[in-house]
């Protein structure tokens, strides 16, 4: 398709969405009606349609010598890394799943191991294209008319706007990255490193272009560090029988091509795949290549939360109810060590995903210190409750402590802030002003209300 074509889809995408926009009755929820999803907040499935937006996935253009792309708002990273590594280029920074969309990442908040050096995914956006909640198709830009909603986008999560397209920067990969896995027995010495490493970019002598971590527990950490390579003298698989976070505490020296490193996490879900037996080596040998995917595990944890089977068979059985604990929270680097031995003690869950990242600007609605060393820990699954607890008992214990270690807590999954907690973490001044700017009838939820009461 020539790129006068591209263009002329693309437009006749937007005024088809801005009609459809149009015609939805007033007091009618405006929600996305999308293939694909990586938020935990799981509803029941609504009668109303759903914001057709099946005409904003694609990969608009590539420019190999500004090193940007324009790219729709509903593109999938997959579809992204795969339009932009032929040219020697990747995003700045990859969320780790592949059926994460681009503008998906921008309104809510994604993160990789470039974000020590390159910040949030929305930190390489330079212009953005919105419908807002008044439907009206605007573009914001850093320092243009609409300045006020480039800066209050990130962590919106679809209340102010959604994403038509937008122009993002590249950077240039090579074919192969080395990995180096270190081991650490200390929680303090390893906050300590990964705080430096931040800094310094570097490793006896090497560039760092990936950083992150992986906790199995108090006396077993790994930083593992990824370097551009030219060459190697061997890659690794792990698409298939091998498990990636496995390698992690078996070899200090690893290779995988750009690709395979990107979507590392991705075939198992971080390890999350265990619990639905896909680790399990015969299991393995004979589930479908294809279907070791996040987004196909995804599916089937939406299943069980629709059925309960497994929920009823483990009261026919007497075992106690699990609550779900997923989520990701950022705690600055020095209170890693008291964030990880609260969470060893308190919550008990294992492996934990550890990444540092650096914002590279002040965004108001998460408002990180530009500069300062955070640590993002991830951590997904369930945890017994004890009698007498109640069903949200460990994720509000969570809550509490990463307020207390002057954290933030990413918002993709459940959250249970009052009113006015949720709106002094994030900047309920700010957003209210947004709000009452771009979607003045409130056609689309309020933050809260989307986030927190689950509506």
């Amino acid at each position: 398709m020539s790129q006068l074509a591209v263009t002329d889809h693309h437009e006749r995408a937007v005024e088809a969405l801005r009609r459809s926009y149009a015609a939805i009755p007033p007091g009618t929820p405006v929600r996305l009606a999308k293939q694909t999803s990586n938020l935990f907040r799981f509803r029941e499935p609504t009668a109303a349609p759903g914001l057709d937006v099946s005409g904003f996935n694609r990969v608009l253009a590539v420019d190999p010598d500004a090193r940007t792309a324009d790219v729709q708002g509903m593109t999938t990273y997959e579809d992204l890394v795969d339009a932009t590594l032929p040219h020697g280029l990747m995003p700045l920074v990859v969320p780790q799943l592949k059926t994460i969309t681009l503008g998906g990442a921008v309104t809510g908040l994604g993160i990789e191991s470039t974000s020590f050096r390159n910040g949030l995914p929305h930190e390489s956006v330079l212009e953005m294209q919105i419908i807002t909640g008044a439907g009206e198709v605007v573009t914001a830009t850093p320092d243009g008319e609409h300045s006020d909603l480039f800066w209050g986008f990130p962590n919106s999560y679809g209340t102010l706007g959604y994403a038509l397209k937008l122009k993002i920067e590249l950077e240039p990969v090579k074919p192969y990255v080395r990995l180096r896995h270190l081991r650490f027995d200390d929680a303090g010495e390893c906050a300590a490193k990964l705080a430096e490493l931040s800094e310094s970019r570097e490793h006896e002598g090497d560039e760092v272009h990936f950083l992150d971590g992986t906790f199995f527990g108090p006396r077993e950490m790994y930083l593992t560090l990824g370097t551009f390579t030219d060459t190697a003298p061997y890659v690794s698989d792990y698409t298939g029988q091998h498990i990636y976070y496995r390698s992690i505490q078996q070899r200090s020296i690893d290779f995988l091509t750009i690709r395979d490193y990107l979507w590392r996490w991705d075939t198992d879900w971080f390890w999350c795949s265990r619990a639905l037996g896909v680790q399990n080596p015969l299991i393995r040998r004979v589930w479908p290549k294809s279907a070791k995917r996040s987004d196909v595990y995804r599916k089937l944890v939406a299943y069980e939360k629709r059925y309960q089977f497994k929920a009823r068979i483990d009261r026919w059985t007497g075992k106690p109810p699990r609550e779900d604990v997923i989520q990701d929270i950022e705690v600055p680097a020095e209170r890693l060590p008291e964030f990880l031995e609260f969470f060893h003690d308190k919550i008990g869950m294992s492996p934990v995903w550890l990444c540092p990242l650096r914002a590279r600007h002040r965004w108001p609605l998460y408002p990180l210190k530009p500069g300062v060393t955070y640590v993002n820990a991830g951590f997904w699954g369930t945890v017994p409750l004890q009698p007498g607890q109640m069903p949200e008992y460990h994720n509000r214990l969570i809550e509490r402590k990463v307020a207390q270690l002057d954290g933030h807590k990413s918002l993709y999954s459940t959250a249970f802030y009052s009113r006015e907690e949720f709106w002094r973490h994030y900047d309920g001044e700010t957003y209210r002003r947004l709000k009452d700017t771009y979607d003045p009838d409130a056609r689309l939820l309020d933050l809260y209300d989307k986030c927190v009461r689950g509506r």
